[in-house]
């Protein structure tokens, strides 16, 4: 099957043979029919299936030329950076249409994503608080939307935007069609999704949670952070010149402590990304990235769903994901567009519960690989790794209110003020010894 075998417009068809796109993935081929129903949809796809493209076509071809300027489509995402990168897709894809496409999200000019929004708008792409704010400001009418699109749902919950998308949906017509997509999905997602989907098609391109047959999964034991720097110091050196790796730690201030410890030694080809950079940097840094600027991007899990990021070879998990989709959807940023991917996880001994459940949920167990020679491991525990040890004995007492300090001192009879209504009488008997009577 090619694109030119889907019901499309000939406009989506000059611009995607522009693209070199001639092969529809299995979740676009698959999809395309049932949208173009005008059903409720749930998108299952492994991330880099194409998911962007599988929702765009359809709502595309679907669009109609009106002289009202509120949007008709509307497509809500979790992170800024995924705004810009369905942006850049629908202008791709509109070149010969006349479709006018903007982004809203938090951390900008609300005043001027305002100015354009009153502009004129075919479809809106953003995050759900500031879509919301948009609509309570006056600015953003969406009582013509056709068509809802929730990208990345169970990351869109996750990060707690429940309770800005049910604030949304009231300025929603009802008559709307939803297109709901992820690669998981979980139970309290599928739960949340009931309430508001009219008799949604389920349209799954693989099983949810089984790993991508491009990508060669491994592991290393490792006991502890500096150990694992050392390892990732080696492995850096043995890539190729070429390799584009994507490194991901648990936290933003591990983020930051691994790119202090190896930044002399690759920095020229390194650079780091989390949500406690500005925007401006987060920008510059995917972007340096993407053109091969820097070859080593070190990132929180805030990458593995914001961005699209292409050609990656290699996905080092620096620590291993709590949440064992977040395995899924970061190795997925390697194995694309036919090309193979590696995935390598660091192991510490606290990481085997986590371990088990990635396992679990991909039915297959990952490959432990033997430690290089030339990697010394260390024992050496940063503070943050130290075991909080409590001392039999030496539980905490609270102060004796007998031993008070000097704060607590008696006041002196000259200093102790007491509130009495003043009696004339009784100070001038005090006085003079008789009473005194005010002169008239």
């Amino acid at each position: 099957m090619t694109f030119r075998d889907l019901n499309l417009k000939k406009p989506l068809w000059n611009a995607l043979d522009e693209l070199g796109y001639h092969t529809p993935t299995t979740i676009q081929a698959n999809g395309f029919k049932v949208m173009m129903s005008g059903a409720d949809t749930i998108g299952i796809a492994q991330t880099g299936t194409g998911k962007t493209l599988a929702y765009l076509l359809p709502c595309l071809c679907m669009w109609e030329f009106s002289k009202d300027t509120h949007p008709q489509i509307l497509i809500i995402v979790p992170t800024r950076e995924l705004v810009a990168q369905v942006v850049r897709e629908v202008e791709k894809l509109t070149t010969y249409m006349n479709v006018v496409v903007g982004g809203v999200y938090g951390g900008a000019n609300m005043n001027t994503q305002a100015v354009m929004v009153l502009n004129g708008l075919d479809v809106l792409v953003g995050t759900p608080g500031r879509i919301l704010d948009l609509a309570l400001s006056g600015s953003l009418k969406l009582k013509h939307i056709k068509k809802v699109v929730i990208d990345e749902v169970d990351e869109t919950l996750s990060l707690g935007f429940r309770t800005q998308l049910l604030n949304l949906f009231e300025f929603l017509p009802a008559k709307r069609q939803h297109l709901v997509f992820s690669a998981t999905l979980s139970e309290e997602v599928e739960l949340f999704l009931e309430d508001y989907l009219i008799s949604p098609v389920r349209v799954e391109a693989a099983r949810a949670g089984s790993p991508i047959d491009k990508i060669h999964q491994s592991a290393y034991r490792v006991p502890n952070f500096l150990s694992k720097v050392s390892l990732l110091r080696h492995l850096l050196k043995t890539f190729e010149v070429d390799s584009k790796i994507l490194v991901f730690v648990s936290s933003r201030s591990l983020a930051d402590t691994l790119f202090e410890e190896i930044n002399e030694e690759f920095s020229d080809s390194i650079g780091v990304i989390h949500s406690n950079k500005a925007q401006n940097f987060r920008f510059e840094a995917v972007q340096r990235f993407q053109t091969g600027a820097t070859r080593v991007l070190i990132a929180t899990d805030l990458i593995a769903r914001g961005i699209d990021v292409t050609d990656v070879t290699h996905v080092i998990n620096f620590d291993i994901p709590e949440n064992p989709e977040n395995y899924i959807h970061r190795i997925g940023r390697t194995g694309r567009a036919d090309k193979n991917g590696i995935a390598i996880t660091f192991i510490t001994e606290k990481d085997d519960s986590a371990l088990e459940s990635i396992q679990v949920l991909m039915q297959q167990d990952l490959v432990f690989e033997k430690t290089p020679k030339q990697v010394a491991y260390t024992t050496e525990l940063l503070e943050f790794e130290k075991p909080v040890v409590a001392i039999p004995g030496k539980a905490l007492k609270l102060p004796s209110r007998e031993n008070k300090g000097a704060s607590f001192h008696e006041k002196k009879a000259k200093n102790k003020k007491v509130n009495v209504r003043y009696n004339h009488k009784k100070a001038m008997q005090e006085k003079y010894g008789k009473p005194k009577k005010k002169r008239k």
